[in-house]
């Protein structure tokens, strides 16, 4: 979250856990979004960790998130999350400073625990899963365990001087924003925890509230001036306000340092005077108080008299004096903002609507030959593409945002099967419909259980082989076109062609004079129930599923083939659209109906004439530049009255690598489509993958070629 939460309620609060959940209910949505974030940043995090152990920012940032989700449950009223992430946290925090050294078995602990969270989370959240106490008690065991070897000797001695660390004093200026209260943050939280670290001196500040009639209950006016003393970092007082850095002014210096909290050596030591405080703090410059000084009169007062500074800045001041310090360091960070997904979604529907009325309004004003409303027309079709496309941009997220589980799933698979696998993404950055992310993510975790399961051997069967002992499935991403492209390829055993093509005879999809290439005997592995494995493991089987695979793909409008090499490894290579809003496509006719197809699979466009048809006997082929082109036709397919034309029109798709024409009577030209989802009576309609409204009113179906392929195959 944006804000901190504090751990503990103060001692003078009688609230209880319903106060807290009644006074905090409007910010637990928030918290089970922004927790949810935490703990796969905490996976990724572990992950990382575990394969460089001396990486200590990876290190502090899984110690920040588990601080966020610790203080934020505290916060919004989850306090069995918050008690238990609190033992993560100390185990963390001796990880931090050295004590507890990076360990397979530390890491498998904290995923434990980020596993545990995650159930609690969505119990607490009134999901369907029940928490087992009992398990929970294991895990916070075996934490306090690492805690208690780490004092033993187990592990690392703890450092000798961590309790004669030179302590330091430090200027805190601390000015949130006025709306802070608004992310459910009270600032006298922070200041409380503050003080908890060391000595502390606060000073608050009092002369920026409003009249009375300008008073907003809502808003903080507030400000404050800390200047503490203390043995801890400065990433440690940072990590106070690691939750509000986005809603305040934070700026922290070092003003002093005190080995051992030796006060007789700073006996007779001069301090800093009131003007130096006041220039370094930047409440004056350095000509103003030479201006000041030529007074003659007392730096504060004179300040004050030429209204330069106010009483509460020169009080401020005085109270620093007392604790004297250096160094300065800003910190400013793009203030961002966050929208439930469901609002996003609403706008692009208003935007897709906004899309299909420019479209009617460009269509009249062209049937009307009038200049004056085609000038701010055009401007307003324009306008509504750049909308289109800003609306579109907010709903693309990083494809890398779902890497993180598949190394959690590569890490904890290659575990349980004794092999050893790395996982390498590439392209983490590239950008894509959130709803066809979180579409893709089963389908690819299926794929990657394959290669897991299947595709790579032990590392003593590779070692014979002649391969690294380390297996490498590869994930990544990368545009083409309008399409996303993403691959997962693993290095392992292949699938074997011909194993394929006697498989699929022996089960009679295939003829035994059958002539298929390569890729069309893998396209055969979407058979459902068809397998090449030898056993049936609880893990995956090769091919088994692969159909779910495919369906999945081609309800998102996209494509999957499979490219293999015996003993060098398989590769599956998806194409997607970056969006599921709005395509752009082909509109054809067939007598009166229209039907629309995605642009993005469309190769060309040629004529069908009789001589051609005559050509091939009628088998529904025609030779397409020197290749012969099976076609499928529209009228037919979805059994349309009226005759075919005498020339009509053949528009060539690519699909997993094949050709294919589809016939219509007609070629109606370029059209942006906003898609409209089918009534529940006719999903299941074989062929159409949903509807859009044209110009003029009309309603056109969205075609599905790869469905139509597999219509016209059966």
């Amino acid at each position: 979250m944006n804000a901190e939460l504090q751990t503990e309620i103060p001692e003078n609060s009688d609230l209880d856990r319903e106060d807290k959940m009644n006074e905090s209910g409007k910010y637990t949505d928030t918290y089970y979004q922004e927790t949810e974030e935490r703990l796969a940043e905490v996976e990724e995090a572990v992950l990382d960790i575990e394969q460089n152990p001396h990486d200590k920012e990876g290190v502090n940032r899984l110690f920040r998130a588990m601080h966020t989700i610790k203080g934020s449950g505290a916060m919004c009223g989850f306090d069995d999350i918050a008690a238990f992430t609190h033992h993560v946290e100390n185990v963390l925090e001796k990880v931090r400073r050295g004590v507890i050294p990076v360990t397979k078995e530390l890491t498998d602990i904290i995923l434990a625990s980020r596993d545990q969270i995650k159930i609690m989370l969505e119990a607490a959240y009134g999901k369907d899963v029940v928490t087992d106490a009992e398990h929970s008690a294991c895990i916070t065991a075996a934490l306090k365990n690492l805690l208690a070897e780490s004092w033993q000797g187990k592990t690392i001695d703890p450092p000798l001087s961590e309790d004669k660390e030179q302590s330091r004093t430090y200027r805190i200026q601390f000015r949130p924003d006025k709306g802070i209260f608004g992310t459910g943050t009270d600032p006298t939280f922070l200041l409380a925890e503050l003080a908890e670290l060391g000595e502390c001196s606060l000073d608050g500040h009092k002369h920026t509230i409003p009249e009375l009639k300008d008073f907003e209950p809502e808003h903080c006016y507030l400000y404050w001036n800390i200047i503490l003393t203390t043995e801890k970092n400065m990433n440690t007082i940072r990590d106070v306000f690691i939750f509000v850095e986005d809603n305040c002014e934070l700026r922290i210096d070092v003003i002093g340092e005190q080995a051992n909290w030796d006060i007789e050596t700073d006996i007779g030591k001069e301090h800093k005077k009131i003007g130096e405080i006041l220039v370094e703090r930047g409440d004056i410059s350095s000509e103003e108080l030479r201006n000041a000084l030529k007074t003659q009169k007392r730096v504060g007062e004179i300040l004050v008299e030429n209204d330069t500074v106010d009483k509460d800045t020169v009080h401020s001041a005085l109270i620093e004096q007392r604790h004297v310090r250096k160094i300065s360091k800003k910190q400013q960070e793009t203030v961002s903002i966050r929208v439930a997904t469901d609002k996003l979604d609403t706008l692009v529907n208003l935007v897709g609507e906004l899309v299909i009325t420019q479209a009617r309004m460009s269509q009249i004003v062209s049937s009307l030959d009038n200049t004056e409303l085609a000038n701010p027309i055009e401007e307003l079709e324009l306008l509504t593409v750049e909308l289109r496309d800003c609306a579109l941009n907010m709903r693309m997220v990083p494809i890398g945002t779902s890497f993180g589980k598949f190394r959690r799933l590569v890490r904890d698979l290659s575990a349980d099967l004794d092999k050893n696998i790395e996982l390498i993404t590439e392209g983490a950055e590239t950008e894509l419909d959130k709803t066809i992310i979180d579409r893709l993510s089963d389908p690819l975790v299926h794929l990657i259980r394959n290669s897991i399961d299947h595709g790579i051997h032990t590392p003593e069967e590779r070692k014979d082989m002649g391969k690294p002992r380390v297996g490498k499935i590869h994930l990544s991403a990368t545009h083409r076109g309008a399409n996303v492209e993403i691959i997962v390829r693993d290095d392992g055993m292949g699938i074997d062609a011909e194993l394929v093509f006697a498989q699929a005879l022996e089960k009679g999809l295939v003829s035994e004079d059958a002539e298929l290439s390569r890729a069309e005997i893998f396209s055969l592995l979407f058979t459902p129930g068809f397998s090449t494995a030898k056993e049936v493991s609880d893990i995956s089987g090769r091919g088994v599923g692969l159909d779910v695979v495919r369906r999945e793909i081609d309800s998102l409008g996209g494509t999957i083939r499979i490219s293999s090499e015996v003993g060098r490894g398989t590769a599956f290579v998806l194409s997607m659209p970056l969006t599921l809003a709005i395509i752009d496509g082909l509109l054809v006719g067939v007598g009166p109906e229209r039907f629309v197809l995605p642009l993005s699979m469309i190769e060309e466009c040629a004529e069908l004439t009789p001589e051609q048809i005559a050509k091939t006997r009628g088998r529904n082929m025609t030779p397409i530049r020197g290749e012969l082109i099976p076609f499928i036709r529209l009228r037919d397919i979805f059994t349309m009255s009226g005759t075919n034309p005498s020339i009509e029109q053949i528009v060539i798709v690519k699909v997993d690598n094949l050709r294919v024409g589809i016939v219509a009577d007609e070629i109606v030209g370029n059209l942006q489509t906003v898609i409209k989802p089918l009534d529940r009576l006719y999903r299941d309609a074989e062929g159409i993958s949903g509807a859009t409204i044209m110009g003029d009113g009309t309603v056109a179906l969205i075609a599905d070629i790869p469905e139509l392929i597999r219509c016209a195959k059966d």
